[in-house]
């Protein structure tokens, strides 16, 4: 999960500690079955943490699964960024975007889950990989790298081709999954109106490097 200060005094690390095991819980229920109908008391057990406490932190269970996308969200969107931290280029960072994305399917399969199965509900979150892209797509088109399209609907066919790409490597783990994100990475770049070429270049260069 997202790396946040420490509360200063006992009784809040306490606290924060307790809210964090009923988010982590419900990321792993989101990822299991997706089923958030599961009982509050089923939440709290799984959490290792005490029922009564549940409405110290959340009024709703809806709430509490809100806040578990959104965590999933951030760790996402951080995990991206410090990958590609450095990269200028935004069609390739699109790309390598992408290509990045699927591989956490296998790296971060919990992740990418609650991804997969909230995803779509989120495609203008303020968190995650949402607000990341629209700054990419942005300078994008405004350096005349892109099509003069609106950012927004850019933005949308960005996000549902990362859950397709992510349904993809889950629903058939037999395709070669590297070749595939590849490919898509082409198709959306000519889709954002870069020249076949040029488009077939940027996804295949190598992917960033860990640090």
């Amino acid at each position: 999960m997202p790396s946040t200060a420490l509360p200063s005094n006992r009784f809040e690390r306490r606290r924060a500690a307790t809210r964090r095991a009923f988010v982590r819980a419900a990321r792993e229920i989101l990822a299991d079955t997706g089923d958030t109908g599961v009982s509050i008391q089923a939440i709290a057990e799984r959490a290792d943490v005490g029922f009564g406490s549940f409405y110290n932190h959340f009024a709703s269970k809806a709430e509490l699964f809100d806040a578990a996308v959104a965590d999933a969200l951030e760790e996402f969107g951080r995990a991206i960024d410090d990958r590609l931290h450095g990269v200028e280029d935004p069609a390739e960072l699109v790309a390598a975007g992408l290509q990045l994305s699927a591989r956490m399917t296998c790296s971060h399969p919990e992740l990418m889950q609650v991804l997969r199965r909230r995803g779509l509900g989120h495609l203008h979150s303020d968190l995650g990989l949402a607000p990341r892209a629209l700054r990419d797509v942005v300078r994008g088109i405004s350096s005349g790298r892109f099509a003069p399209v609106d950012p927004l609907v850019a933005v949308s066919a960005l996000g549902g081709t990362l859950l397709a790409l992510v349904e993809l490597r889950f629903s058939r783990p037999d395709l070669d999954g590297d070749a595939a994100a590849v490919d898509m990475a082409d198709m959306t770049l000519r889709m954002l109106g870069l020249p076949p070429d040029e488009a077939s270049e940027v996804a295949r260069r190598p992917l960033p490097s860990t640090v």
